[in-house]
């Protein structure tokens, strides 16, 4: 395999993880946020990844070969009814609603992003080294 298609790869593999470090750090920014209507809540959001497989390229624009981002969704969990009529946002019942992001799921979903992006910046310094190593095999 070529260094530059390996380059490319990890590259790949990183954006998605910082796609998903993003998506991450918004939900967590939005699970305190109230609304009054569970139409209006926020929902969490997904990345949603798919690989670029060298065979199945049409074009020679895409690496052959890592990780894109198809899109992000909403995730589908309920969200929260709380009751809280001292609220200004509560409906005529004294409800509020609240986001569907759970905290803990948030942030084992951001270590697990970091870790991969990590993974991927270690895999790209292994490749330079390996490439300076060759050059001074070739010096002598």
């Amino acid at each position: 395999m070529a260094i530059d298609r390996i380059m490319n790869i990890a590259g790949s593999a990183m954006s998605a993880q910082l796609v998903r470090l993003n998506t991450t750090a918004s939900n967590l920014a939005n699970a305190s946020v109230l609304a009054t209507t569970p139409d209006a809540a926020f929902r969490a959001r997904k990345p949603v990844f798919a690989t670029i497989l060298a065979d199945s390229l049409q074009n020679q624009t895409e690496t052959a070969g890592g990780v894109r981002v198809e899109g992000i969704i909403q995730d589908g969990k309920v969200v929260k009814q709380i009751y809280d009529p001292g609220n200004p946002l509560a409906d005529e019942s004294g409800y509020v609603w609240g986001s569907n992001v759970n905290t803990v799921e948030e942030m084992i979903e951001m270590l697990d992003a970091s870790r991969s992006y990590q993974n991927n910046v270690e895999v790209i310094s292994t490749v330079k080294n390996l490439m300076l190593r060759t050059l001074d095999i070739t010096k002598v």
